[in-house]
């Protein structure tokens, strides 16, 4: 005679489950376990690495050079702020772009004078930069560089700019300091045959060839 389980068969009691029906939670607890302690042991790597590291020193603020007295004197009314530079520059490009220029005949005798040529100017004036507003001349220093048998040599362009749009190129030069502003009174001075009305200059008269002047040579 066979003895009957008092179990219905397929009821297991509680706590005495089989082995193949082991519930996945433990495992997946212990896997995320082990990421965790993988994941500690690269931060404390880091960490480590971090601190052998040699620490960069701190960069020092560069102060700007300070102006001299004579010199921010000779800038008064020259404007040198971003603000300004940028806004010229765009009054320029759109003028050049659209033709509204005019090139004066103070420009075209340094051109012949200094060897560059009317596109090498117009170059400046779409690939330099304003460096200087001249507002109460209403008038812009364009500073850029023209090449010349392979040498690349700076030109200065002074523009004047009018209310409806469009500059007269005043001159064009080649200039002794490249990244000095010119002050209002210098470039006054290089200007002061921009009146057609001036066709001669006249000089003071020296000894002649050949001739000693007075006080010049002592035996």
């Amino acid at each position: 005679m066979t003895k009957h389980s008092s179990n219905p068969k397929g009821n297991v009691p509680p706590g005495r489950a089989h082995s193949g029906d082991l519930p996945a939670a433990p495992l997946a607890a212990g896997h995320t376990g082990n990421d965790l302690l993988a994941l500690r042991a690269q931060l404390a790597r880091a960490e480590k690495a971090a601190r052998r590291a040699p620490t960069p020193s701190p960069a020092r603020a560069t102060r700007p050079a300070p102006v001299a007295p004579q010199r921010e004197a000779e800038l008064v009314g020259v404007l040198t702020d971003e603000f300004s530079l940028h806004r010229a520059h765009a009054k320029l490009r759109d003028a050049v772009y659209d033709s509204r220029y005019h090139l004066c005949p103070h420009a075209i005798g340094h051109a012949r004078a200094e060897g560059f040529l009317e596109h090498d100017i117009m170059n400046v004036l779409l690939s330099g930069r304003v460096r200087a507003v001249y507002p109460a001349d209403h008038r812009w220093l364009v500073c850029g560089r023209y090449e010349a048998c392979g040498v690349s040599v700076p030109l200065n362009v002074v523009v004047q700019h009018h209310r409806d749009g469009s500059i007269d190129i005043v001159t064009a030069f080649v200039p002794k300091h490249p990244h000095h502003v010119i002050s209002r009174a210098r470039l006054a001075v290089m200007l002061r045959y921009d009146d057609q009305t001036i066709r001669a200059h006249t000089a003071t008269p020296t000894a002649r060839a050949g001739q000693r002047g007075r006080g010049r040579w002592k035996k």
